[in-house]
């Protein structure tokens, strides 16, 4: 199928327009720049040219296609509003393309986060919240996979707290990119506190996957590692940086500050039971033994 990506030139979006193409399947992709439009280019992805909040492109792009992935996600979490901004831009998007699909049955997938449970891993049947530093975002998302009785196959794939390929992407990025700037490896509470992973290809061919076979308004879980604990991340992370690691406040953190700091693993049982995905690729603690000094 020709399928409408957006935020394919991203961590993830990279990985999955790469697997899309590698599975028979066309690519349209939304490019903001000529950088991102030449990365497509180069990929063999088709270039529309356009931003997430342009939101007739996004239905030009939708209309187009025989499916969509949507996961363009702005780049500003300095502070708390500049983070609701891009929640809500995110939310518009969604909105948008779903409207184009209405009474159609084609699918769209879209990208959102595990959700967190006290004392207990997360699994698909948690619902996403709809409270704290992301509430807009769960909100949204649940919107889209309403759709599914306007005759939209909508699904999300809910991705842990770091995508990484390469040692870099997601929180344990996040982590990576403050201890050089400050030169020191910190984290946020005691340490004990489990994040989950997966690596970018792995969660590449799940949303291939929720593209291609997922019933309508459901959800997914793209996890490898169900949780590893935020000093052991920050230990490998000092080890190859040659950085002290210490634990610092969790407002060094900003908005995410609260969420770095809350445990929150997560299962994938179901979504490999059902969707057949099976991890393949170096767990987040072996991937990051390839950070550069």
């Amino acid at each position: 199928m020709q399928v409408f990506v957006t935020g394919g030139t991203g961590t993830i979006g990279s990985a999955v327009v790469a697997e899309l193409l590698a599975n028979g399947h066309t690519v349209l992709a939304l490019a903001r720049s000529d950088k991102s439009a030449q990365a497509l280019t180069d990929a063999g992805a088709q270039v529309l040219r356009g931003q997430i909040a342009d939101l007739d492109v996004l239905r030009t792009g939708a209309a187009q296609s025989d499916g969509v992935i949507s996961l363009a996600f702005g780049s500003d979490y300095s502070t708390e509003e500049a983070l609701a901004r891009s929640i809500a831009e995110e939310s518009a998007a969604m909105a948008a393309l779903g409207e184009v699909l209405v009474g159609s049955d084609r699918p769209i997938v879209t990208v959102s986060g595990t959700p967190w449970v006290p004392g207990r891993a997360a699994t698909e049947d948690d619902p996403l919240p709809t409270d704290g530093p992301v509430a807009g975002r769960g909100r949204s998302v649940n919107a889209l996979l309403a759709m599914a009785s306007r005759g939209v196959r909508a699904t999300a794939v809910r991705m842990p707290r770091t995508v990484h390929n390469e040692g870099q992407g997601g929180f344990a990025g996040l982590l990576t990119e403050q201890a050089r700037r400050t030169g020191v490896v910190g984290y946020p509470g005691d340490g004990t506190q489990r994040w989950p992973a997966v690596h970018a290809r792995d969660a590449a061919a799940l949303f291939r996957l929720a593209l291609e076979s997922a019933p309508a308004g459901t959800a997914w879980h793209a996890v490898a590692d169900e949780g590893d604990a935020v000093r052991d991340i920050a230990a490998v992370i000092g080890r190859r940086l040659g950085l002290p690691v210490e634990p610092v406040p969790q407002e060094n953190f900003g908005p995410f500050g609260p969420i770095f700091a809350r445990d929150q693993p997560a299962t994938s049982v179901r979504t490999r039971e059902v969707l057949g995905w099976q991890p393949t690729h170096p767990n987040l603690l072996e991937d990051l033994e390839n950070l550069q000094p």
